[in-house]
């Protein structure tokens, strides 16, 4: 508790409760009703810095690293060029009670292809 007592000014040097201003000559603790005469606050400015990184655990947001995954193959027949194998991986693209879309990937010619 002594550390914060020289650089948090707008904080209780007892309990760490932010200081109220019911006056123009004090500071009041709201919890423990300790006061610190306003010559102490006024004056002093305070900063600090938000990275995207805190704004994002914030709200929740987890951003995944690209990762390379082994893609599974299954007997599919190429619309393009008829070959009978692709790889294929599935997204959930449409709300929750609907069935997911299925992305193939010819082996042979690289063509695209989707199934709902």
């Amino acid at each position: 508790m002594a550390d914060t007592r020289g650089r948090d000014f707008l904080f209780c040097n007892l309990c760490g409760t932010m200081l109220t201003v019911p006056s123009p000559k004090y500071a009041q603790c709201p919890l423990c009703k300790t006061k610190k005469n306003i010559k102490d606050i006024c004056g002093k400015e305070i900063s600090y810095t938000i990275s995207a990184e805190d704004i994002r655990r914030e709200l929740g947001i987890v951003i995944m690293e690209e990762q390379k995954v082994q893609l599974s193959k299954v007997n599919k027949k190429c619309e393009k060029c008829g070959h009978d194998e692709a790889t294929f991986y599935t997204r959930q693209m449409r709300s929750a009670d609907e069935g997911q879309t299925t992305f193939y990937t010819c082996t042979r010619c690289s063509h695209q292809f989707q199934e709902n």
